[in-house]
């Protein structure tokens, strides 16, 4: 391979020029240390070991299973990802999804639904290889960029391994970060053969930068800032800084400006804009912002404390914030103060502003939600601090450099690299399901009401599918402490609220129910709104107040069409008070919205059974057991269907096997006839 007419420098930092635009790149050099391999046989095997390292410390992802942590709403409960007809394609790429549009991302949770349905370990293995592949471009970014290929695995190494990037991997919710990665970083790939092409090449690899873009885009939203960053490889390629240099970004600042107009209406209109129960003046953002950028900065060397949710600290009595977090902004002008000295380091100015443009709008200063900041959000941030780490050490490798330091600073970054991946693998384990998720968060962040929610409402749901006294006891005992810890700590957070409900309701506990539903509606949240609605309709249908139970579940409905929950009960309502032809509408609405719910299809096969309709009967009773095959009340009503149709052998059988699966609503005499006495 013909070697570079260029020599980089060996310890400066300073890069040499680059080929002038219009003109083509001169072929990599060759490493000295490259023991014979041709340039692209050597780049496949550094690529490749970097890709089984990332993967052995991964692969234990394979095992985890959905959370409750918004995995519902993106996986389980969502009707757009069981439906890839034209009519589905078309519903995915015109619908947000809790106040995010990325249909590239629901696409392909559909595309996964299409092979093992709710089944996780596909979700999480294309989440692995995507994680995989981003990191791969990582490499072969940084060696186009550079052309030394220790730089570019060093790089690619630590974005591979680093914990931080866990919960974009681990997450299933959290898919939209590798997604969007993909393109992203190809669209930074295919800018640099923009840049060093001529004639007619330089316009198709503009198309294709600007199709990479707009896919990226349509992974997160967050990708908004590519525009800048190509501007940082046109810095580093040293292009002039020109009319036409800017003019080249404008159709992709465009796409830009669209995008994010459409982000910050989808996120206001989901509630995610703002942080909830508190208030910031511009100083006290500005604040929380540098303790965002420290923090972020000082995780990528010591990840340690890692938490699926950061929230915002608490003002004292006075209403202010501690005085410790007006340091940050101080030691974010440091930082910068710092960058600034060294400006005349392209590497540097490349590296820092790197991470400061692809973080500055995760900072907060329009908050979103109520965490001052998230793991996944360093996810392509952190690609300039570790870029600059691997030019530094790659520096020791160039003519005239002493190699020795080179292979001291290359064991020191192996050793590091190790112990980050036996924390990404910790990490990954935290991840394993909701218990986990959420004991962990509880233990890192003892402040944080969201994690005794959702622990709580686990808890709540595992009292509710309980047959054993002593367990139910225990369950509802500690649902009922940590959602009352959750309210303690953010009386304004509605969800805790609607569990309490949730809990009071299904231990009959009809009176503090609704006082807890009607506490929650009291706070204007509109998903805590429907799922008051929803705990109220259903309480007053319990205790015969049907009119209110009527107007609750309008309400509900009202608050969030598309709601299968609210329409499965609303069936059972409308089955209880003698309408069957209303109820068959609800639960065909319920099952559309979401065909993995079993409660309608079970439902709805009782009123088929009740109707003689025993063929359509039969039918949902074995979709039923085929989403929830341990539910021993399905099997029960599955056996009148049996009985109708004179096989009292298996309408037996169906009774044994419901009581053995703990089901206790068995009518003795109709057990007594199937046994013949």
């Amino acid at each position: 391979m013909a070697k570079s007419k260029q020599k980089p420098q060996a310890t400066t930092g300073n890069i040499p020029p680059a080929p002038k635009p219009r003109q083509a790149s001169p072929a990599p050099a060759t490493p000295s240390n490259g023991a014979g391999l041709s340039g692209f046989r050597l780049h496949a095997v550094i690529a490749g070991a970097i890709a089984v390292l990332t993967w052995l410390f991964y692969k234990v992802s394979l095992q985890n299973q959905l959370t409750n942590w918004d995995d519902p709403g993106y996986i389980r409960d969502n009707a757009l990802i069981k439906d890839i007809s034209a009519q589905g394609l078309r519903q995915i790429f015109t619908t947000p999804i809790m106040g995010n549009y990325h249909p590239l991302t629901i696409l392909s949770y559909a595309i996964e639904y299409s092979f093992v349905r709710l089944e996780p370990w596909l979700y999480h293995l294309d989440s692995v290889l995507l994680h995989i592949l981003v990191t791969v471009l990582v490499y072969v970014f940084v060696q186009q960029l550079t052309r030394r290929p220790v730089a570019a695995a060093i790089t690619a190494l630590l974005f591979g391994m680093h914990p931080m990037h866990v919960e974009s991997v681990a997450w299933l919710a959290g898919r939209k970060d590798v997604v969007y990665g993909v393109f992203y970083m190809a669209a930074c790939i295919t800018w640099l053969y923009f840049v060093r092409a001529s004639g007619a090449a330089r316009t198709k690899w503009y198309a294709v930068t600007a199709l990479f873009y707009l896919c990226s885009l349509l992974g997160k939203p967050v990708a908004v800032t590519l525009p800048l960053t190509l501007l940082l490889i046109d810095y580093f390629e040293q292009r002039p800084l020109t009319r036409t240099l800017l003019l080249e970004k404008l159709p992709l600042l465009a796409i830009a400006i669209a995008f994010g107009i459409r982000s910050l209406i989808d996120q206001r209109s989901f509630g995610s804009l703002g942080t909830h129960n508190v208030t910031y003046t511009f100083v006290e953002r500005f604040a929380l912002g540098g303790y965002a950028f420290i923090t972020y900065l000082w995780k990528s060397i010591l990840p340690l404390g890692l938490s699926c949710f950061y929230p915002y600290p608490p003002k004292d009595a006075g209403g202010s914030l501690p005085i410790v977090y007006y340091l940050y902004p101080l030691a974010t002008l440091a930082v910068l103060g710092a960058v600034w000295y060294y400006r005349r380091s392209r590497v540097v100015v490349f590296g820092a502003l790197f991470f400061l443009v692809n973080i500055a709008l995760l900072l907060q200063f329009l908050p979103v939600g109520g965490a001052i900041l998230a793991d996944r959000y360093s996810y392509i941030p952190y690609l300039g601090l570790f870029f600059m780490a691997g030019w530094f050490i790659s520096s020791f490798f160039t003519p005239g450099a002493n190699k020795q330091y080179g292979y001291i600073a290359l064991a020191v970054v192996g050793a590091w690299s190790l112990y980050l991946g036996t924390l990404t693998t910790q990490r990954c384990r935290a991840w394993y399901d909701t218990a986990s998720l959420w004991r962990d968060e509880i233990e890192k962040q003892p402040l944080a009401p969201n994690a005794f929610n959702n622990l709580g409402f686990y808890y709540f749901n595992k009292f509710n599918e309980s047959v054993n006294d002593a367990e139910r006891r225990l369950f509802f005992d500690s649902s009922l402490y940590l959602l009352n810890r959750s309210v303690t700590l953010e009386p304004t957070f509605a969800n805790p609220w609607v569990s309490l409900g949730e809990l009071h309701r299904a231990a009959n506990l009809f009176p503090q129910a609704k006082g807890y539903y009607y506490k929650a509606l009291t706070l204007n949240d509109k998903e805590g709104n429907a799922n008051a609605y929803l705990g109220l309709a259903i309480t007053y249908a319990i205790t015969q107040n049907l009119d209110s139970s009527a107007f609750c579940f309008r309400s509900a409905i009202a608050s969030k069409p598309y709601f299968p929950e609210v329409h499965s009960n609303f069936g059972n309502f409308y089955d209880m008070t003698g309408k069957p032809d209303s109820a068959l509408v609800h639960y065909g609405i319920a099952i559309a919205q979401n065909p993995d719910m079993y409660a309608p299809y079970l439902n709805r096969g009782r009123l088929y059974q009740r109707m003689k309709r025993c063929k359509e009967a039969m039918a949902d009773f074995e979709t039923a057991l085929a989403l929830n095959p341990t539910m021993g009340e399905i099997f029960y009503s599955r056996s009148y269907c049996h009985t109708l149709n004179g096989n009292k052998a298996a309408a037996l059988q169906d009774v044994e096997t419901a009581i053995q699966l703990g089901f206790r609503q068995i009518d003795p005499a109709y057990y007594n006839m199937l046994k013949g006495r």
